[in-house]
């Protein structure tokens, strides 16, 4: 376990050390303040404090979807730019398994996105405490982290989708451009039997709200299965191909 957590270091100062490792935690501070100043601009009593504010822009139809775009981006090359540049081979010559190189990588995907969501919340916190206020409104700290929880499901589906699209095709540009194109397209409601069992219309946790459905006919408790059967055949697919793999 120990040499498991040094890898898992290893890959987060790789991570860390890149130029633009800070650019998405000051983007998304930077919009949350911006967001914030508009809303109240607009309409001072649309939000009745800083909870209900936050409950609303951190679900994926607002903040939330910043969110998971900048974890996306943030993690989109972690495999493909180790093919890019050649440092595969560096990587696969160590004494660990080629699966535990790629259980740290995917680790260090869900730290970042961890951390790139909890910034996000505590910055629509404080944008929504700026221009509302910390009383009144209907929603309290449950709702806002419930919106958190939701919006953090969705992120690690989708992060988990780029990571295996990033061994397939060992290209960053086609990671983000893929996985950009399903998030635009994930909100396509298709009334048919059928689509109940695609990815898409299982990822709005927050529509079972007040006993409502994305599709009539589902449950939370059938969208949570089908999240977590996609997420484990995006794992089995990546960890096979990268075991398989020739890189001599």
């Amino acid at each position: 376990m120990r040499r498991f957590n040094n890898l898992i270091v290893n890959e987060w100062l790789k991570l860390s050390k890149k130029r633009t490792f800070f650019v998405p935690y000051l983007l998304i501070i930077l919009l949350s303040l911006l967001i914030g100043y508009i809303v109240h601009s607009v309409s001072s009593d649309m939000f009745g404090s800083a909870y209900e504010f936050s409950s609303m822009m951190l679900l994926s139809q607002g903040i939330g979807q910043v969110i998971t775009i900048l974890a996306i981006i943030g993690t989109a090359g972690i495999v493909s730019k180790e093919y890019s540049q050649g440092t595969i081979k560096f990587l696969l010559i160590r004494a660990r398994s080629r699966t535990a190189i790629l259980a740290s990588k995917y680790a260090v995907v869900l730290i970042y996105a961890f951390t790139v969501a909890i910034v996000g919340m505590l910055a629509v916190f404080v944008s929504g405490a700026l221009w509302f206020g910390l009383s009144g409104g209907e929603a309290g700290i449950r709702e806002m982290l419930t919106s958190l929880m939701y919006n953090s499901v969705s992120t690690v589906v989708y992060v988990t989708l780029a990571f295996m699209i990033g061994i397939l095709t060992t290209s960053t540009g086609v990671t983000i451009g893929v996985t950009m194109f399903m998030l635009m397209i994930d909100k396509l409601i298709i009334s048919r039997e059928f689509y109940k069992y695609v990815l898409f219309p299982n990822l709005n946790l927050s529509a079972y709200e007040g006993g409502g459905a994305p599709i009539p006919g589902m449950t939370l408790t059938f969208s949570i299965i089908m999240l977590v059967l996609y997420t484990v055949v995006f794992l089995l697919i990546g960890f096979s191909v990268f075991r398989r793999r020739d890189v001599a």
